[in-house]
């Protein structure tokens, strides 16, 4: 890519991002996702999703060929800003993936992605919370065709990926050519939330936008060059970003 073509490819996103202005407009999004004609992928766009489709055209490919993009994260919201846009709520899918499994109650779910104490502790946590049906549950670690055989012998008609980018939304879009019409959602972190290896920020922090500081306090190995590198490269970039 050339040294200013990532901006095209931030341009093509930040388009594509669907804004979600209020409560009413939120419910409207869980009420039309949880009535798919087609397969449908539902991602989220935060500062290192950006990051990553500077120098990773593969994700690129994938994460702009999703059905539906949220908007997650402050970083997000400075971005918009500095675009001139209003940035509307923060979509992140640790609180809407919870929203979309009580949409999806008594329904088939799968669950891919982290691995074993904590998945199982997902399907147990969720099938006790939301009265969700997990007909299939593996771990993020197979490879991409596996999890399509797994869609046909299921057929889920909502795939919870688990796997982290640039993995799940490469997955998403294998599955959104093979499957039969569910929600296929790209989750990052939210088996590890739902499965308790990991915990949400105090809720102070969340309103704050400062809960990628709790999770670099409690992951600070894996999430140093998420955060730490990222997030100034990040903002570095929406500092030269054009009025798209």
């Amino acid at each position: 890519m050339s040294t200013w073509g990532w901006q095209r490819h931030w341009q093509t996103i930040v388009r594509k991002i669907r804004v979600v202005g209020d409560a009413s407009d939120e419910q409207a999004l869980i009420e039309g996702l949880s009535d798919p004609q087609k397969a449908t992928v539902v991602g989220f766009v935060n500062a290192h999703a950006m990051n990553l489709v500077t120098g990773n055209d593969d994700y690129y490919q994938a994460l702009s060929a999703a059905d539906v993009l949220l908007r997650d994260g402050s970083g997000m919201t400075i971005l918009f800003r500095r675009l001139g846009t209003e940035p509307g709520l923060n979509m992140n899918g640790t609180d809407l993936i919870p929203k979309l499994l009580a949409a999806y109650s008594g329904r088939r779910v799968a669950f891919w992605g982290t691995q074993e104490p904590w998945l199982s502790s997902a399907v147990r946590q969720s099938e006790a919370r939301f009265s969700v049906n997990v007909v299939s549950a593996h771990h993020g670690f197979a490879p991409m065709q596996e999890y399509v055989d797994l869609a046909v012998k299921h057929q889920p008609q909502l795939i919870v990926l688990g796997m982290g980018m640039p993995k799940q939304e490469a997955v998403a879009a294998m599955l959104a050519a093979s499957s039969e019409p569910c929600v296929i959602v790209c989750g990052g972190a939210i088996l590890d939330f739902l499965g308790g290896k990991v915990s949400r920020a105090p809720q102070w922090m969340r309103r704050l936008g400062c809960e990628w500081v709790f999770r670099l306090i409690s992951e600070p190995k894996r999430l140093f060059s998420r955060y730490v590198v990222g997030n100034p490269l990040f903002l570095l970039r929406t500092f030269l970003s054009k009025d798209f």
